[in-house]
Parts: C-alpha cells; sequence; structure tokens
C-alpha cells in the first residue's frame, strides 16, 4: 500500500462527502487507502460515509475524543508507506498526491510535507508555512505586531512571512489540514500526542519530525481549496482557551524549566488578554448596529416629536421631558425588539424580517399608547410617523453598510441575486435543478461553457453577479482554484456544485443553514423560529410556574410539574419534541435536525389518535415549523405536564 489519507470528521457531512470525491479523483492511479474516523457526529455523516463510500475504512466513536487521539487511531491500523493527515473541510486538486509522492521520492531527507491552501473565497491562507512558536514568535503574533510587519523575518516568523508563498521551501511546522509523513519518518517520531485535544498537535508533531533528523517541506507546486474553520468558531472563548492552552502543553514539553515558566506565564496572561479583547469584540460587533439603530431611530422621533410641537401645537415646549427622555426611548426599543424577535438581526440579512418585525412593533406601540393614561397620550401622529422613519432609517443603515462592505451585510436574498454557472449544459440545468428543489428564484442566471478567465470578468461586470457556480463535473479543481484566485477582488461569491451532489457549497457558509444550498428542513433548522421556540419556552415556562398554585392541583402527572417547568426554563428540555428522535432513514432523507427532548411529543397534537408514521410526523414538524403548532400542543396537554 502507497498512500493511507486519514480524515477525522465531526458534523461536517456535507464538507466530508465532497471531500472524498475529490480524494477518490486524485487517487485513482494511487495504491491508495481512505480511513474516516467520525468523532461521534450526530448530522449523519457515518451513513453517508457507508451509503455512499462503502469501500472507506470507517471507525465510529461514541464521544469526542479529539483530533489526535482520532487520527491514532487511524495511523495504528492503516498499511500505508506515507500516510497523510486530511481535514473534511478540502478539496484536492488532481495532481496532490501524485506531485506529494514525487517529491518525496526525489527528496530523501524529507520526513513531512505540505501544500499551498486556498480559502473558499480564492486568498492564500497564510498557515500554510509556519515557524516554531518561540517566546518571542508568540509574543509578536500575540501582540499582533506581525500583523504590521508581516514579512520581516524575525516579527513575522510565525508564518514564515519572508519566504514566497509559490517557492518550495523548508519550513518548522506543517498545518494539519494537510500533513503527509513517510511510514519511515512515523516510526521514529512516533504518534501524534493526545495530550492536545485540537491544535498545536500539529506543532509538535512537526517539531518531533525535526527532532528525528529529518526535513518538513512546503510544496506549492500542488493546492488545496480549505475552506476553513467550519466545525470550529475562532473568536469563541473555547478557541482561545484551546489554542493556547497547546501552546502550554508545548513549552513544558520542549522548553527549559526556566524558559517553559517564563513561556507558560506569558501565555495565560494572553490567555487573559484575548479572552477579553474577544469579548469585548463580539459583544462591540453585537450591539453597533443595533446601536446604530437605536440613536438614528431615537434621532427620527426627536425631530418629529420637535415639528410637531412647533407646528401643531405651536409650541415648542409642549411635550414634558419625561416624554421626550421616557417615553419615546421606549417606543424605539419596542420597535428594535420587535425586529430582532422577528429576525431582522439574524444573517444572512433579510430586509421582510425587518419589515415585519417593525410592523408589528408599531402595532404594539399603538396598543401600548392606548393603555397610557390620558395626560400621556401626547400623539397617535408620533408613534405613525416614528415607526415610519424607523423603518427607512433601518433599511437605510443596511444598505448603506451593504455598499461599503461593512458588517457582513448581505442585503440581497438568495431570490434577488444574480449567478453565473460554469458548466456543461446538462450540469448547468441540474444547478437549476437544485434552485428549484431550494425554492431559489434567481434574479437572474447567466450560464457560460467557458472557464476563460477574460470571459468571467467580462460577464461578472456586464451582468452585475454575485455568485459564481462551478460545475464539479465539468471544472476540475485546479481550474476553479485558478479561477478564484484570479477573481478574488471582484467581491463575488464562490459556490461549487459537486458532482453527484445535490447541493451548492459556498465560500460564505460559516454554520448559518440559510446559507448552505442544500435540499434540507428550512422552518426548524431557521435560527428565527429556534429563537422563537425558545423564548415561547422560557415564557410558557414562568407563566406556568406562576399558575401553578391553580394548575398544580388538575394535573394527572403532579410529580412532573415543577421538574418538567424548571427542565424547560433551563433549557434542559422544550416543551415539544420528536416522537422518534433517532430515525433508521432507510428512505434516504437526511437526518432530523437537533432540537432539545420534548416534555411532549409531536403526536400529542393528537393525543387519542394512532398515528402509525411518526417518523414521517416528525419530519413534518420540522420542514413546516411554526411557533403555533407549539403553543396548540401546549394548550392541548396543559394537564398532563
Amino acid at each position: 500500500m502507497l498512500l493511507s489519507i486519514i480524515i477525522v470528521n465531526y458534523n461536517v457531512k456535507y464538507f466530508l462527502e465532497q471531500c472524498l470525491r475529490s480524494v477518490y479523483d486524485a487517487s485513482s492511479d494511487i495504491d491508495t487507502e481512505i480511513w474516516v474516523v467520525d468523532n461521534n457526529s450526530t448530522d449523519g455523516s457515518v451513513q453517508m460515509v457507508g451509503e455512499k463510500f462503502p469501500d472507506v475504512n470507517l471507525i465510529v466513536n461514541n464521544d469526542n475524543p479529539g483530533f489526535a487521539k482520532a487520527n491514532n487511531q487511524a495511523i495504528k491500523r492503516c498499511k500505508g508507506d506515507y500516510i497523510l493527515l486530511l481535514n473534511p473541510d478540502t478539496l484536492v486538486q488532481n495532481d496532490t498526491f501524485s506531485t506529494c509522492l514525487d517529491f518525496f521520492k526525489s527528496h530523501p531527507d524529507c520526513g513531512g510535507l505540505s501544500v499551498k491552501m486556498v480559502n473558499g473565497e480564492g486568498a492564500f491562507l497564510k498557515e500554510s508555512k509556519r515557524g516554531f512558536p518561540s517566546p518571542a514568535t508568540s509574543f509578536f503574533k500575540i501582540s499582533g505586531l506581525i500583523r504590521i510587519f508581516p514579512h520581516s523575518k524575525r516579527v513575522g516568523a510565525y508564518y514564515l512571512g519572508h519566504l514566497d508563498d509559490d517557492t518550495v521551501n523548508e519550513v518548522d511546522v506543517l498545518p494539519g489540514a494537510f500533513l503527509m509523513i513517510s511510514r519511515e519518518a512515523i516510526q521514529k517520531t512516533g504518534l501524534l500526542d493526545e495530550s492536545y485535544f485540537m491544535y498545536g498537535e500539529d506543532i509538535d508533531f512537526s517539531w518531533r519530525i525535526k527532532l528525528a533528523g529529518y526535513k518538513n517541506y512546503y510544496l506549492p507546486e500542488t493546492r488545496i481549496l480549505h475552506y476553513k474553520g467550519e466545525s470550529t468558531r475562532k473568536s469563541s472563548m473555547n478557541y482561545v482557551y484551546t489554542f493556547y492552552n497547546a501552546m502550554s502543553i508545548f513549552a513544558k514539553k520542549y522548553f527549559s524549566k526556566g524558559g517553559a515558566k517564563t513561556y507558560i506565564f506569558l501565555i495565560q496572561i494572553a490567555i487573559w488578554l484575548r479572552a477579553s479583547l474577544d469579548f469585548m469584540k463580539r459583544i462591540l460587533k453585537i450591539m453597533t448596529v443595533p446601536m446604530l439603530d437605536f440613536a438614528v431611530s431615537f434621532a427620527g422621533f426627536l425631530a418629529i416629536k420637535q415639528i410637531w410641537a412647533t407646528y401643531w401645537a405651536e409650541n415648542v415646549n409642549y411635550y414634558p421631558s419625561f416624554y421626550t427622555w421616557g417615553i419615546l426611548p421606549i417606543y424605539v426599543l419596542i420597535l428594535l425588539i420587535s425586529s430582532w424577535l422577528a429576525g431582522g438581526y439574524d444573517k444572512p440579512l433579510r430586509i421582510g424580517r425587518i419589515m415585519q418585525g417593525m410592523s408589528s412593533g408599531a402595532l404594539i406601540l399603538l396598543a401600548f399608547y392606548s393603555l397610557l393614561s390620558e395626560e400621556l397620550r401626547f400623539s397617535r401622529a408620533i408613534v405613525l410617523l416614528g415607526s415610519l422613519w424607523s423603518v427607512i432609517a433601518v433599511l437605510s443603515i443596511r444598505e448603506i453598510m451593504s455598499i461599503l462592505n461593512l458588517g457582513d451585510f448581505q442585503t440581497k436574498p438568495k431570490s434577488k441575486r444574480s449567478y453565473l454557472i460554469i458548466g456543461s449544459k446538462p450540469e448547468q440545468e441540474r444547478v437549476m435543478n437544485i434552485f428549484d428543489t431550494i425554492g431559489i428564484e434567481p434574479k437572474s442566471a447567466i450560464s457560460i461553457e467557458s472557464d476563460n478567465i477574460k470571459d468571467v470578468k467580462t460577464t461578472i461586470r456586464k451582468h452585475n453577479i454575485d455568485e459564481i457556480i462551478f460545475c464539479g463535473k465539468d471544472i476540475s479543481i485546479k481550474d476553479i482554484l485558478d479561477c478564484m484566485i484570479a477573481l478574488n477582488n471582484c467581491k463575488v461569491i464562490f459556490r461549487i456544485a459537486p458532482a453527484e451532489m445535490n447541493m451548492l457549497i459556498g465560500s460564505n457558509y460559516t454554520g448559518n443553514a440559510d446559507e448552505l444550498y442544500i435540499p434540507t428542513f428550512g422552518n426548524i433548522n431557521n435560527i428565527t423560529n429556534r429563537r422563537s421556540k425558545r423564548i415561547l419556552d422560557i415564557i410558557s415556562a414562568i407563566t406556568l410556574l406562576a399558575l401553578s398554585p391553580l394548575l398544580f392541583w388538575f394535573q394527572k402527572r403532579k410529580r412532573r410539574y415543577f421538574a418538567d417547568c424548571i427542565a424547560v426554563l433551563t433549557g434542559a428540555k422544550s416543551w415539544v419534541g420528536y416522537t422518534n428522535p433517532n430515525p433508521q432513514n432507510n428512505d434516504g432523507h437526511p437526518p432530523l435536525p437537533n432540537i432539545r427532548c420534548g416534555v411532549f411529543k409531536t403526536r400529542d397534537k393528537l393525543p387519542h389518535v394512532k398515528i402509525p408514521d411518526t417518523e414521517r410526523l416528525d419530519r413534518s414538524y420540522a420542514d413546516e415549523y411554526h411557533i403555533s403548532t407549539d403553543i396548540s400542543i401546549l394548550f392541548i396537554n396543559i394537564l398532563k405536564i
């Protein structure tokens, strides 16, 4: 066996399938075995591999033991002369494996190597080549100085910025996303250190390769596409701690005792400093747009109030200060909270959600106005005109941010975007069928068979293209990467329609199901509906606890009343869950989206009717979810808590 390829997967089924197909294409003429180690995924990854890739060696873990341990499970059993550790969110060129193996044969001093990595937007990934994290190197990275002097040999040493991105070079660290090592080298270095749960194991492994007398090489003569970070979130505290803790483990192992203590001390400071900065950055990122909305909306209310006082009441001081600084801010808050509940702040941006939320907020304001005492009902016109101004202002802010490319706002919904489909006629038709299946009616869909860069650039300018879709069956990964790199500055989204896969996977997928173009359950996966479901759980649980002196005595299961209310309130349960949460999926449907276990089941909507196909009932609940369904089931079973 010449090559063993090991892929550790965790809840990235669609990326894994696309990756495996590219691996098969690249290894068609190479004696290869493929191993997939699944770390307790819940998205149907195991079933997909078993059904579509039956010759893949599959290891299924009942927990998540981490990246290093999962790789070791396969390394112990694989038989290749060379072993490749590969991320599931990658695509390899057809020549990637053969180019790497040829390099090994012509460089007997090579213990491990990696290749040039490009992200889903066509940009070079700096972690393709790295230096060891010495105290000085780590300081320059943590402090941010590396961003100021990225090409300095000393300051930019973490990413070896002084080395040319397109030249073969000896490097210190090989990235875990694509790390190929010879069997001979691994027999001397040993397995990956399982002290590292995630991050750092590649640094440790690369160090040991060099200690064993081999060299690590960066090979840009072939490339891979790395979507990067689909199963992790680098802004999270968990990432910060895991990443820098890995660096502490490395220091304890390889630095002198005194040096290690100093390094670890600096790392601990860095963890808290970075975590604090990231926390403040997240809060600022979350609150900037709502605060801007509030400021502009409130300014509009103030202006309208003043104009109304001047020309209607003919008294600039007609409205008292408590109305100006007490009542008007409440008006604005009600409008913005209503917009938030309707999904007005969710991404991708949907204009309809903002309109719906603001309209609901205006109705609430009018109801609130009617409840005020007579002396506080100053003017209904201010409520109406202020609400109208708020809608116009909020939408204008989003449009300006979209034009300036600020805040990651995409004001165009899928049905309003212009698409360029590159591929053969049959594949173009397949992409349009995917659009139909998902329910997208594009503003325009231009199709061309040529992937000539000049033709593509001309088409982008002429038709104001928002997204480019490459038909994977017709266009090689190499040509796709060439095109993406050449068009990197065109501000378009790139997607690939993989051969034999009924979906479109793109560069801007960051965990939001709305941006992963697949035929899947729409409503239950919608972030707005998930939030509404959770808010309903909280409000109803509080209400039922408040009404317990009355309702408790009529309950048929008194022992469970308080326990279930508290479980729902804390998020351990939801009021409504699936009847059969773990179907066999023998019908080829995707697995049910994860939701909390329910106090009541979907079948409890018809408690006295025997339902033979509960799986179909669950799928209907997931696909057509509306908050009214939960309200109905809770009301019907109010005495069975």
